[in-house]
């Protein structure tokens, strides 16, 4: 029986998927700056080229604890959207800038310099870098994915995002 316990305890966790490395927080002390990673799949999609719609705040008051980091949320029915399937709408590459993992690095990703690819949300560090990355998207999503697994367990990058000074999620 005790055989038979321990073979059931590690197929289930063979069978469980990894938790990825740690979240980038910065200082509000919440992962995305504290802005809302569902309201993202929402906003309106901006053609390659032309900037994305500015993050949504999160609050205080609807907030959900995934991968060791505390999210933000703008409304009740976001937090439950994201509680159903975080994975869904948490940033790839752990909220660093994509193109910094196409580098080979952790760097931060800044929320308003965000794209959705294939139903998953990419953050970049900045304007110019936002350039660089969508000069080709496919070609460097293709190198960050085989570049992400030998940094993954690095530690988050404590780096401030450039010119941004993010606001406390509002209560």
């Amino acid at each position: 029986m005790m055989r038979f316990a321990f073979a059931l305890g590690l197929a289930v966790a063979a069978a469980s998927p990894a938790l990825a490395g740690e979240q980038y927080v910065n200082a509000t002390g919440f992962a995305n700056s504290g802005y809302d990673v569902v309201a993202y799949f929402d906003l309106a999609q901006a053609p390659v080229g032309e900037r994305q719609p500015a993050a949504v705040p999160g609050s205080a008051a609807y907030t959900a604890t995934y991968n060791g980091a505390t999210f933000a949320f703008s409304s009740a029915e976001n937090l439950a959207r994201f509680e159903a399937d975080p994975a869904r709408y948490a940033p790839q590459y752990d909220g660093h800038c994509a193109y910094g993992v196409t580098k080979g690095g952790k760097v931060p990703g800044h929320p308003d310099l965000w794209r959705i690819v294939d139903g998953k949300l990419y953050l970049n560090i900045t304007p110019n870098v936002v350039t660089f990355w969508e000069e080709d998207i496919s070609g460097n999503l293709a190198t960050s994915e085989r570049n992400w697994p030998g940094i993954e367990d690095a530690p988050a990058s404590d780096m401030a995002i450039p010119k941004f000074t993010p606001a406390a999620p509002k209560s």
